[in-house]
């Protein structure tokens, strides 16, 4: 009878065993942080064909799936792959082969940087470089164009400030660019000193220069636009938004991603010229598994740094100076009239109180109410304290970047004065209104790590983990909330919260493992964490060597 019973189990069993379900990968053993609608936690999770098949204990998931590839995580912590809300991609890709003028303390520090770049590359004809700040230099006063003419006569030196808001150029520059002291931009200011073009250029008029540049050629676009990817996979990207793109980049985006070369998941938002607009108006939105094109960017205004963000009351170390918007306020309306008729998306910088208060009411004026179009605010930075209800009257959504509260915070109060500064970079108070923020980094402005962005959006602290207490903390983030800004909130911004955002069965099995769990640690070892691995659908495409 023993024995009959036996050979009766011995084909159940093996049944049993064949029944469990074949996919590609199991997950397992893990601290996994879902970030689905309920925050839940995780031990384990099944990919097949690119995307999360299913989500549970190592237990379930084991006795449910089998795979010839099964990885222990070793109760590493795992995330959704990190979504940045706001970048510039293609600026960064293109800044890797410019001069790093991050970080210097000084003018001097800057020439000392040029001159070594150019003995390394003594044919080129032009010198570019990225990440000045004078506010980080003794005086803060904008640099004037006189040495560059004296060391490099031969070169069309265009450095680019840290907010890209401003460029210095030479001579040389400014020639190419037709400026002379006699020129006005609307929207753009020709900086001169002693009546002459002081080599600054600020917004608008930066393009005099910009437009005249000459652009690299396919191939080294594609090199660059690689390397800056893999640099967005090693700190635990998968997925931004790139904020203003021309049709031309928007199309090779799309094709290196269908040549598997660009596996980045890209929420481009298109230049509103008006042959983007003519194409794009006509075609509608345009969608694929990478790539996502249903928005417009729009300048409202500059930034605070170069003094071109557009305030209500004059800054406050500059009496005379309002700032002032990109355009009139009639064309942002004709936007916003043409952009809600079409049913894209509008998203649009604002940095100063004026400029947040002008573009909220032409918004309202087109929402109406309640809606479902997400239009943004980029960095909705200073607020008058009247105008933070609009955001939840008429579900505007506020998409900030945490770094530029701990980049500015030591001169912030300067520009703005203590009681308007205390409506700046006013996290909770926007959180207040839809219950989302969407968070980026505005990279290469700030740097391209998403971790320094969570450290700030929680400890409110700079990379020494100053000020002790936080700079406002009030406005701090919790961990849960600065994760979900840059995971499913994020995605919710890109309309894209179905496909990605958080691990959970059916969406891209996008994921990030890290060496330690940012949601315990001390705040001051945020900024030490590694990014062991990095998934892109199912694919590994970083791993820590």
């Amino acid at each position: 009878m023993n024995k009959l019973l036996f050979s009766f189990l011995i084909p159940f069993l093996l049944a049993s065993c064949t029944s469990r379900e074949k996919v590609d990968a199991i997950y397992f053993n893990g601290e996994i942080y879902t970030v689905n609608q309920n925050f839940d936690k995780a031990e384990a999770f099944a990919v097949k064909d690119g995307k999360f098949l299913a989500v549970g204990s190592s237990k379930d998931i084991q006795n449910q799936y089998q795979s010839e590839e099964e990885i222990n995580l070793m109760k590493a912590p795992v995330y959704p792959g990190f979504i940045d809300g706001h970048a510039h991609f293609i600026r960064y890709a293109k800044g890797l082969r410019e001069v790093d003028l991050f970080g210097t303390i000084s003018f001097n520090e800057l020439i000392e940087r040029l001159q070594k770049h150019v003995e390394k590359f003594p044919n080129e004809p032009t010198l570019l470089g990225l990440g000045w700040d004078q506010n980080n230099w003794e005086g803060k006063q904008f640099p004037t164009k006189d040495t560059l003419d004296i060391l490099f006569p031969d070169k069309v030196v265009m450095l680019r400030r840290v907010d890209a808001h401003a460029v210095l150029t030479n001579q040389k520059g400014l020639d190419l660019a037709g400026v002379t002291a006699k020129t006005r931009i609307p929207g753009g200011e020709v900086l001169l000193k002693n009546g002459q073009p002081s080599g600054v250029l600020i917004d608008n008029a930066m393009d005099l220069l910009t437009d005249k540049m000459p652009e690299i050629n396919i191939e080294q676009k594609k090199e660059l636009i690689n390397e800056a990817q893999n640099n967005c996979f090693a700190v635990g990207i998968t997925s931004l938004a790139e904020a203003g793109l021309d049709k031309s980049q928007i199309d090779l985006l799309d094709q290196m991603q269908k040549d598997s070369i660009l596996k980045m998941r890209i929420y481009a938002m298109i230049n509103p010229t008006p042959e983007n607009m003519d194409y794009y108006f006509s075609n509608g939105h345009y969608k694929t598994d990478y790539l996502n094109v249903r928005s417009f960017k729009i300048y409202g205004d500059g930034a605070l740094g170069s003094r071109g963000a557009c305030l209500l009351e004059p800054y406050a170390d500059d009496e005379d100076n309002y700032g002032f918007l990109r355009s009139k306020p009639e064309v942002f309306d004709s936007l916003a009239k043409v952009i809600f008729a079409k049913n894209f998306q509008m998203n649009t910088h604002c940095i100063g109180d004026s400029a947040n208060r002008a573009i909220t009411n032409i918004y309202a004026k087109y929402l109406k109410g309640k809606n479902d179009r997400r239009w943004r605010i980029e960095h909705a930075q200073v607020l008058a304290e009247n105008d933070f209800s609009k955001f939840g009257d008429y579900n505007i959504l506020p998409s900030v970047q945490p770094t530029h509260a701990t980049s500015d915070m030591d001169w912030a109060h300067e520009r703005l004065g203590e009681e308007r500064v205390k409506n700046a970079y006013a996290y909770q108070e926007l959180l207040k209104q839809n219950s989302k923020l969407v968070v980026g980094s505005d990279f290469p402005v700030e740097d391209i790590n998403p971790i320094y962005g969570f450290h700030s959006a929680v400890a409110r602290q700079d990379d020494d983990n100053l000020p002790e207490g936080g700079f406002q903390p009030e406005n701090s983030l919790s961990r849960e909330e600065a994760l979900k800004g840059m995971t499913s909130w994020a995605a919710f911004g890109q309309f894209e919260e179905k496909e990605k955002g958080s691990i959970a069965k059916g969406k891209w099995a996008d994921f990030v493992i890290l060496d330690r769990n940012i949601m315990d640690v001390p705040y001051e070892e945020l900024r030490d964490t590694k990014v062991m691995q990095t998934y892109s659908a199912g694919e590994k495409v970083y791993e820590l060597q």
